[in-house]
């Protein structure tokens, strides 16, 4: 049986443990489950803005939009815009003939969560 000392175990913690400094920002629309694909994706207008109210608080917002354009990708909300055949457009073109007053845009906040649904960072004394 081999015993480790404190240099083998700084070591093999330091292998284990990710410094703060390499972590990176993940987007807040990736859960890794693709539970919000439905609004990203949607042609409801009051899912689009949902889907632009989340990605307004993302970190990401700017490269996600940058590579959605560079990649021209076909249709979504894309860093807070709505993309539409590889280009920004303001808003979706239902179906059926244009009306003759545009109608407004459609602006939503993210909702908050309730306060018993936060995590607090619990401190150790």
């Amino acid at each position: 049986m081999t015993t480790l000392n404190d240099t083998d175990l700084q070591t093999t913690f330091d292998e284990l443990v990710e410094p703060i400094a390499t972590r990176v920002a993940s987007p807040r629309c990736a859960d890794g489950h693709g539970t919000l694909t439905h609004l990203f994706f949607s042609d409801v207008p009051l899912d689009i803005a949902r889907a632009k109210a989340i990605c307004s608080k993302c970190a990401l917002a700017e490269t996600c939009r940058d590579g959605a354009v560079e990649r021209a990708e076909p249709w979504g909300v894309w860093g807070g815009e709505l993309i539409e055949n590889g280009r920004v457009v303001v808003n979706k073109r239902p179906r059926g003939r244009p009306p003759k007053h545009p109608r407004p845009v459609l602006v939503v906040d993210e909702v908050p969560l309730p306060p018993h649904y936060v995590v607090r960072d619990h401190q150790v004394a």
